[in-house]
């Protein structure tokens, strides 16, 4: 499986794939996330890091670009999720800045990935968000192994299967 169109109503419905999307992720992923401003990335995001155990205020990426979370691994240790919003980079190059290597953090979860092309990991996911009337409309895309593996995991879900945008 390489996409999975879903319709998400209402911001419950968000929270409900974002928290499969946290319990079935695999040891390491990098999401990319699609949209227009006001797209929902950024409630998508803090979704998915509340239902990975970040408690506390989840501050958005706006204007520090990262934010980092501990989070559990899936094996029970201890990870880190990266949360960074490209909004305001003109270019790849000044992600070195932050000094994130992209061999550390279990998860990535990045806002507007075309603005740092070329200083990201690869996408394991990509998710593309528009606003549809009150809801919004997401699109998963696998893009490479461990994607295609998180993403069948994903459409064979029940919770989601309600959320398919053919249902």
């Amino acid at each position: 499986m390489t996409d999975l169109a879903l319709r998400l109503p209402d911001v419950d419905a968000t929270a409900v794939l974002a928290a499969r999307l946290a319990a079935s992720r695999p040891s390491r992923a990098v999401v990319h996330l699609h949209g227009d401003l006001g797209a929902g990335k950024s409630t998508l995001a803090r979704a998915m890091l509340r239902a990975l155990g970040v408690s506390g205020a989840i501050r958005s990426p706006t204007y520090t670009l990262v934010e980092r979370y501990a989070i559990g691994d899936v094996c029970g240790g201890a990870a880190e999720a990266f949360h960074l919003d490209l909004y305001r980079i003109g270019n790849g190059g000044e992600l070195e800045f932050l000094g994130l290597d992209p061999a550390e953090g279990a998860l990535w979860l990045v806002e507007w990935p075309e603005r740092g092309a070329g200083g990201l990991p690869p996408a394991d996911l990509r998710i593309d968000l528009a606003i549809d009337g009150p809801g919004r409309q997401a699109m998963l895309v696998a893009t490479s192994p461990a994607g295609r593996a998180w993403l069948a995991r994903i459409a064979a879900d029940s919770e989601v299967a309600g959320l398919s945008s053919g249902s």
